[in-house]
């Protein structure tokens, strides 16, 4: 009789922290033009993909709304969170919704400050 091996599984858990944080846009002509505002950031990569587009980051990343706006040919304050989360259809890492910009953050801790979280332990 003869014995089989199973084969190693390529797929690995690895529960480290990747110190990344992104979303997922849309592949349509807005989410297009996000993806190529954010693709001029030094520490983000996108990547398109036949139905959406990954946006990656390591770290923090800020979508600066003007700046999507302008690459839109739309006047300053068309391009907003609305209009973001209208084109996103996932995300990870925390969200911080700000009036000029979404930032995102690989680490809670590092928006702690925004969400007027209190870090160090209080004495009872």
């Amino acid at each position: 009789m003869t014995t089989f091996k199973t084969a190693e599984s390529p797929f690995k858990s690895d529960n480290t922290a990747s110190n990344q944080c992104g979303f997922t846009l849309m592949n349509n002509q807005v989410g297009a033009v996000v993806a190529q505002v954010m693709a001029t950031k030094p520490n983000v990569k996108v990547r398109a993909l036949p139905s959406m587009i990954r946006v990656d980051a390591i770290g923090r990343m800020d979508v600066i709304y003007d700046e999507i706006s302008e690459a839109l040919g739309e006047e300053p304050g068309y391009f907003d969170s609305a209009e973001f989360e209208e084109n996103m259809s996932t995300h990870y890492g925390r969200m911080i919704h700000e009036d000029d910009r979404t930032i995102m953050f690989a680490n809670p801790e590092d928006a702690a400050e925004y969400l007027g979280f209190d870090l160090i332990p209080s004495q009872q």
